[in-house]
């Protein structure tokens, strides 16, 4: 480095700290365009699940044979939207993220993959797990994703297993 040329971080030029201008908005969009593309269709696909799931629990009282059948086709469509769920997941790991939206994207699939941090409270779990958690949280907040759960549905099925847990 030349004695006088300025210091490296003096030769950038300053950010702008305002508010995003719509254009910047629409270019950012562009950027991310097709993980937004994927994610509606990753969330479209987890819907479908959960309505499966769904139906699975309102089937109670049948009698056996009634209900054994009904949680085979239930499986088979599961199966069904797991394997059209895996190349949108693959297709969202690949695609590199641009913006905070993109990242956004990436840290819900993340949650998704490593859900099983989330069924356990937070002050439970190993290190490890707390801050891939704790990161996935930030993400999704900053870049205004929601998991693909519902966090009262986590820590509700925690606080269930824990009572579980506490009578054994």
């Amino acid at each position: 480095m030349d004695a006088n040329s300025p210091p490296r971080h003096q030769k950038r030029k300053p950010r702008n700290e305002g508010r995003v201008s719509p254009s910047a908005l629409d270019e950012a969009f562009q950027d991310d365009f097709a993980l937004v593309q994927l994610d509606t269709r990753f969330v479209t696909l987890l819907s479908e699940i959960s309505g499966l799931d769904a139906q699975h629990s309102d089937g109670q009282g049948r009698e056996a044979e009634s209900v054994r059948s009904a949680a085979a086709g239930r499986t088979q469509k599961i199966e069904s939207v797991l394997a059209r769920l895996e190349p949108v997941e693959r297709a969202i790991m690949a695609t590199p993220a641009r913006t905070i939206v993109g990242l956004g994207i990436k840290a819900r699939h993340a949650a998704y993959v490593v859900s099983e941090h989330w069924n356990t409270p937070i002050e439970q779990i190993d290190w490890d797990a707390r801050a891939v958690r704790l990161l996935i949280e930030a993400i999704c907040k900053a870049a205004g994703v929601r998991l693909p759960f519902p966090l009262k549905r986590a820590n509700k099925r925690a606080r269930s297993t824990q009572r579980i847990n506490t009578i054994r």
